[in-house]
């Protein structure tokens, strides 16, 4: 018998998930499993401002997925397009290979990337916070801007390499600005002639509010906790323009900085336009059950995909986050299994089970199962949580040896020189620029659609 062909994309919380629970459920006779990733890597978002601030090392979010999966084949790489009639992903490699992977039964769980706006200077100057390889790139610059202000003879350079600059009030926005906050205050101790009342990190946000999905008084809290650190918090305002040493916002302030960290939302994965399917504000329109409407074998989950959320109800779609994109994963796992084996499918239900935001040092925001804490029994629980949600026990280990280690011994503030010499992109490490036109896909996959 002709084993099934089970293709992947995605090497985030939905498609890992996904890929497990269907070397668990199947025998290698019944089906061959491959994984469409960049990096040999699941990265645990959630913990990434940690690593950006030098608490954790890029190896403790990094979870390997040779290490989880034993009977995947892990192609290295991303898709770039899919004909869903010929049922053939495009694969660009690492090495720029461009390979055609034809599929029996596919599952599109390719994420998001940073969504920008039409900001003069925004994608040439601003930096990202969605990759491993960005937090290690910002700890670096960060790093780099308080050496040139210790060394620099100029007031006016000296002010703009101490001015940081984060636009996004959502939680990856507000940990990144509270948690890189901390180390510029601690570091600037090392530097006998800075004074850390120069050190100024401003939050803007074009909504009313931080963090509404928290609530008004968990929000409120964390407001709180962010202006008593002397973290500048701007509602209501966005950027105008971004040049190189000067941000100027919408309110028309004009700031000196030479550090801006865009954090302002994601939008789907560029892959989702190539699929010609309908939508639904960008994300992939599927059905209770993951399915992808007209387009046979195909699953789509995650933060590409706007998943109903049954729990709610009232039309309501899923929200991006990794709790759904896991549990997203089992479900599409058992679909998938359930299509092989001609027995019925299972809708999506997942009520959440909360929220929480570490704000470095003792303070966090939590509301586990509608309980709402603040200050240690919150951090408390946010790093208990993310403990349980690390995939490996060599990633539990890891990150709580370096928080441990962290809270006694503190950081050497130490930056490897990466990317020194060329300031880098948004572009450069989310790669949104290499995806098939259409009519380039098609001309690819011409050969395998039935005739």
């Amino acid at each position: 018998m002709t084993r099934a062909r089970i293709l992947i994309v995605g090497g985030g919380f939905a498609g890992v998930e996904c890929a497990r629970r269907l070397e668990r459920a199947l025998s290698p006779g019944e089906a061959r499993i491959a994984l469409v990733a960049p990096f040999s890597y699941q990265l645990y978002l959630p913990l990434l401002p940690q690593v950006a601030s030098g608490v954790l090392t890029p190896q403790s979010v990094a979870v390997s997925l040779r290490r989880g999966l034993h009977h995947t084949r892990v192609i290295p790489g991303g898709s770039i397009g899919i004909d869903t009639k010929a049922k053939v992903c495009v694969v660009r490699k690492i090495t720029d290979e461009i390979v055609d992977e034809p599929y029996d039964h596919l599952v599109l769980a390719p994420g998001s990337v940073t969504r920008t706006f039409d900001i003069p200077g925004l994608t040439e100057h601003a930096r990202g916070m969605k990759t491993l390889a960005e937090a290690a790139y910002l700890r670096d610059h960060v790093i780099a801007q308080l050496d040139l202000a210790d060394a620099a003879t100029d007031p006016a350079e000296r002010a703009s390499r101490l001015r940081f600059i984060v636009v996004g009030g959502g939680y990856a926005g507000t940990e990144t600005a509270a948690c890189l906050q901390l180390i510029t205050t601690a570091a600037a101790r090392r530097y006998p002639r800075l004074d850390t009342r120069l050190i100024k990190w401003h939050l803007i946000d074009v909504a009313p509010k931080l963090m509404p999905e928290l609530g008004d008084r968990l929000g409120t809290d964390a407001l709180r906790v962010l202006r008593q650190r002397g973290i500048e918090v701007s509602l209501g305002v966005s950027v105008a323009k971004v040049e190189p040493e000067l941000v100027t916002l919408t309110d028309g302030r004009a700031l000196p900085c030479r550090t801006l960290v865009w954090t302002a939302g994601v939008t789907a994965s560029p892959l989702v336009a190539t699929l010609g399917a309908e939508t639904v504000r960008g994300r992939l329109a599927v059905t209770s059950r993951l399915t992808v409407p007209g387009a046979d074998g195909v699953f789509a989950l995650g933060d590409a995909a706007a998943v109903p959320d049954l729990a709610k109800g009232d039309g309501a779609i899923c929200p991006p986050t990794a709790q759904h994109a896991q549990r997203q994963g089992r479900t599409a796992a058992a679909n998938v299994v359930a299509a092989l084996r001609g027995t019925p499918a299972r809708p999506y239900i997942h009520k959440d089970l909360g929220l929480v935001v570490d704000l470095g040092g003792k303070d966090a925001v939590s509301r586990p199962l509608g309980l709402q804490l603040t200050g240690l029994p919150a951090q408390a629980v946010a790093r208990g949580y993310h403990l349980m949600a690390l995939r490996t026990n060599v990633a539990k280990v890891r990150t709580l040896t370096n928080w441990i280690l962290n809270a006694t011994a503190g950081d050497d503030y130490v930056r490897t020189g990466f990317q020194l010499r060329r300031p880098a992109t948004l572009r450069d490490f989310e790669y949104t620029d290499t995806y098939l036109t259409p009519d380039q896909i098609q001309a690819r996959t011409h050969a395998f659609r039935p005739r």
